[in-house]
């Protein structure tokens, strides 16, 4: 079986992710072994959110960042 590409990954979760309590953001970054992974960013540093988001999604890594609130210009 041919593992889907990280970009069909993330459509596949994007809403799922963003209805999750604290999230703000879904995206693509890179390790630190430059592998593909999925950045979730959060709007502060929750324990209970960070253990409700999954480590792994489809074979790729997933890792969240805390990245604040976002605000519409």
């Amino acid at each position: 079986m041919v593992q889907p590409s990280i970009q069909d990954v993330k459509s596949e979760y994007v809403d799922r992710l963003m209805d999750m309590p604290g999230v703000v953001s879904v995206g693509i970054g890179q390790n630190e072994s430059g592998e593909a992974i999925i950045i979730v960013g959060l709007d502060s540093d929750r324990t209970e959110i960070r253990n409700a988001v999954p480590r792994q999604l489809e074979g790729y890594e997933v890792r969240t960042e805390i990245v604040g609130t976002y605000k519409a210009q």
